[in-house]
């Protein structure tokens, strides 16, 4: 996947991932590593393969890879990192030969990832709120009990 390659060796990905770790690096609390950004996606794709919506693998690991690349700007500036992600996504997107098809789509589920979904969300963008929500292990985190989410939107149970 060429243009995954892209997005991980693009220099505003890189800097901003890095501001993040270092960010977070002491925080008790759900961290946006590797691993949750690389989760989110293979969630993405398992929704895909089974409803057989065919998305391309490309498309679902950008997004995944992206959606919360703005985390950093919110904790320095305030900035909805929905928002801002959406914004930072757009220029590695480009830079990285994604169409503006695929670009309307992967930024769309950046900017809607933080609202629940309606029956009127598009397709990917669920696939990205139910991923992003799923990847957390609420149920085992050693946090918890002082984590500041409602308990209804803690991930409480494993999805199969």
């Amino acid at each position: 996947m060429k243009r995954i390659d892209q997005i991980l060796s693009h220099p505003v990905f890189r800097e901003q991932f890095a501001l993040l770790q270092e960010a977070e690096k002491d925080r008790i609390f759900c961290r946006h590593t590797m691993e949750h950004f690389l989760d989110v996606a293979r969630l993405m794709y398992i929704y895909n393969l089974e409803d057989q919506a065919g998305f391309s693998k490309e498309m679902i690991y950008a997004t995944g890879l992206l959606h919360d690349i703005g985390r950093y700007e919110q904790m320095e500036k305030g900035t909805p990192h929905h928002l801002a992600g959406a914004r930072l996504a757009e220029r590695i997107l480009t830079d990285c030969d994604f169409s503006l098809t695929e670009q309307k789509s992967i930024l769309a589920a950046i900017r809607s990832h933080r609202v629940k979904d309606t029956a009127e969300t598009p397709l990917f963008s669920r696939y990205l709120y139910r991923a992003d929500k799923q990847s957390r292990n609420c149920l085992y985190c050693p946090a918890r009990n002082a984590c500041n989410w409602p308990e209804e939107k803690m991930n409480l149970t494993i999805c199969y």
